[in-house]
């Protein structure tokens, strides 16, 4: 991060969902953004701040304010309120991005499957810049995603960009299409999966065993979205979709740690998709409620690229143990 952030020589701009570090990494970190100030490269940083609502654990980050203050750089908290500011991206002199699932934390980086994407492209990085600004001006997660999922290319692959909540609805169901499209496989790596359209159509095809379909999650948040549909009407109706999907095709679970006040982090926090030749990989999980937050996606169409991911997907599905009916079950009312 600290080598990427260097590199600037004109602007960095950075929408930071939670950025809080110990002492050491702080410093690498922390260091490589005042020297680039300090060289007279344009710094801003966007975070989250005061979330009150309840929503599926992990609970909303806490930003580490007195250091992000004392980098000495415009800087800006967004109320996710009522939605999440929950983007992990820079923009490097409106040439390069680097993007993904990983937050600035100690844990993330050392605890959690995570997975970053460094793009070189301006176009690329004038969408992102598109959506920076509009969080930037407004404050507003609502008002931000506003951004169309242009195509663009990049040394001949294409790479659409996505961003919620703009096209948090659209984004869900090209999802959904590409999954249902398919012919080879589809694996999945999502804490959780509650995207309606995505749940869907991810049941169909492990009712259907025609593709081979995997994938991983985190079981204790799987498992306290399950509690919170058993008790909710609106939402019970997923419940049996959801547990169709874990239980009939083969997707393992992560057992993290539970969340408590300085508990570590440890959750299995990828978010990728790959359907067939298509990759999706960003900081949207699999979710509804990631289509109302402040999130950014690259759908990318690149075969030896999604070898790769899917390659990474099973090996973190190797590492713990698979999903069983007990796991998923819920309480009869």
């Amino acid at each position: 991060m600290a080598d990427f952030l260097s590199g600037a020589k004109r602007s960095l701009d950075l929408a930071q969902y939670d950025l809080n570090l110990g002492p050491e990494t702080a410093e690498v970190v922390g260091g490589a953004i005042r020297d680039a100030a300090a060289r007279g490269v344009a710094v801003r940083i966007i975070y989250n701040v005061d979330h009150r609502l309840p929503i599926p654990v992990p609970p909303p980050a806490e930003p580490d304010v007195a250091f992000i203050t004392a980098l000495g750089v415009p800087a800006r908290a967004i109320a996710g309120i009522p939605d999440l500011m929950h983007h992990k991206y820079v923009i490097r002199d409106g040439e390069d991005v680097l993007s993904g699932s990983t937050n600035w934390t100690d844990d993330s980086w050392t605890r959690e499957e995570n997975v970053v994407a460094v793009v070189a492209s301006p176009q690329l990085a004038h969408a992102f810049a598109l959506d920076f600004e509009q969080l930037w001006a407004t404050g507003n997660v609502e008002q931000s995603g506003k951004v169309e999922p242009r195509p663009v290319r990049v040394e001949g692959t294409e790479v659409r960009p996505w961003f919620t909540p703009g096209f948090g609805e659209e984004l869900s169901h090209r999802i959904a299409k590409l999954i249902g499209r398919a012919k080879r496989r589809v694996r999945i790596a999502s804490p959780i999966i509650t995207s309606a359209p995505i749940l869907a159509t991810a049941a169909q095809i492990a009712a259907d065993k025609a593709v081979d379909l995997a994938g991983v999650v985190d079981l204790t948040q799987v498992q306290e979205v399950l509690r919170q549909w058993q008790g909710n009407p609106n939402a019970q109706w997923k419940i049996p979709l959801l547990q169709a999907v874990l239980e009939h095709a083969p997707f393992s679970a992560k057992r993290s740690t539970p969340w408590a006040p300085g508990t570590v982090h440890d959750f299995m926090h990828a978010k990728v998709t790959v359907a067939d030749d298509d990759v999706f990989v960003g900081s949207f999980n699999l979710s509804h409620s990631g289509q109302q937050n402040a999130e950014n996606v690259l759908e990318i169409h690149d075969a030896a690229l999604a070898e790769s991911m899917a390659a990474f997907i099973d090996g973190i599905r190797a590492l713990y143990a698979l999903i069983t009916p007990a796991d998923v079950e819920t309480k009869r009312s």
